[in-house]
């Protein structure tokens, strides 16, 4: 299996692949559109794409979800080990300046800040790594994974330093051909988006299905349709089959209210729901 992955080499998008997916092969993009992109043009290509983490919400690609509207294969809630590297031979107390991505410096505030350390934000962790391999500079380091460590041959300084010792990142595999497994007696998430028709207590009418059929809803966010304030697509998760007749009939309640509206995938619930 080939699967792309936002980063270079080290970042916990690929960690996240190599764990689940060991004889994998990750292909590194510069950024989620060309992720998506390279997945939409070759069924062989799949792509793993964070999607929110516990600590500080969504990640911000649910514009691209709904661009290429690729199948979701699967869910993988990934821990998040934040790790403090320096160069080889550096100590903590050298250390003045740290580099890393937004979310994983916000994530480990605590720890900067009881340690007095200057933040640079940087555009992923991985590359951070890869920076401070460069400089060769003591009083510099990188907040990355443990996998970055060991590829750009820096010292772990301190370990696990994110403020929540729990952090984890809900990843998605998505690619471009339609599959869905199954219909067993196991878990399953059907994840879906969107649009309403314009009229009063329109998201109102549309959700009463889900409860009327007893049906939970595990996620439900809005976002502007592209050059609108006064437009917006929905992307939503609820627990079960679409093959189970009372999501089959929310579904179809849902769809007399809607404009647009596109099954995105139905895969197995990831074990960590049930923690």
């Amino acid at each position: 299996m080939k699967i792309t992955y936002q980063g270079i080499a080290g970042s916990y998008s690929e960690s996240c692949a190599k764990e689940i997916y060991p004889d994998c092969e990750t292909i590194p993009c510069k950024t989620f559109d060309e992720c998506f992109e390279k997945a939409s043009k070759d069924n062989s290509i799949k792509t793993i794409i964070p999607e929110s983490n516990k600590t500080t919400g969504n990640i911000g690609v649910e514009y691209l979800i709904f661009k290429y509207r690729l199948n979701i294969y699967a869910e993988h809630f990934f821990s998040i080990n934040h790790n403090l590297l320096g160069v080889k031979g550096s100590k903590l107390s050298d250390i003045k300046n740290v580099y890393s991505h937004a979310q994983a410096l916000s994530q480990s505030s605590e720890f900067i800040k009881n340690n007095n350390l200057n933040e640079n934000v940087r555009a992923d962790t991985a590359g951070s790594a890869k920076y401070i391999s460069e400089t060769k500079d003591k009083t510099k380091a990188a907040i990355a994974s443990s996998l970055s460590a060991n590829i750009y041959k820096l010292d772990i300084l301190k370990e696990n330093i994110q403020d929540d010792k729990h952090n984890v990142t809900r990843f998605l595999l998505m690619g471009k051909e339609i599959y869905q497994p199954e219909f067993k007696k196991e878990n399953y998430i059907t994840s879906f988006l969107f649009k309403l028709k314009s009229k009063p207590a329109a998201l109102y009418s549309a959700l009463s299905g889900f409860a009327i059929n007893g049906v939970n809803m595990t996620k439900l966010q809005s976002f502007p349709e592209k050059n609108s304030f006064s437009s917006y697509f929905f992307l939503c998760d609820i627990e079960g089959h679409i093959e189970d007749q009372k999501i089959k009939n929310s579904l179809e309640e849902l769809g007399l209210h809607c404009e647009d509206m596109q099954v995105l995938g139905v895969f197995s619930s990831d074990k960590f729901r049930k923690k």
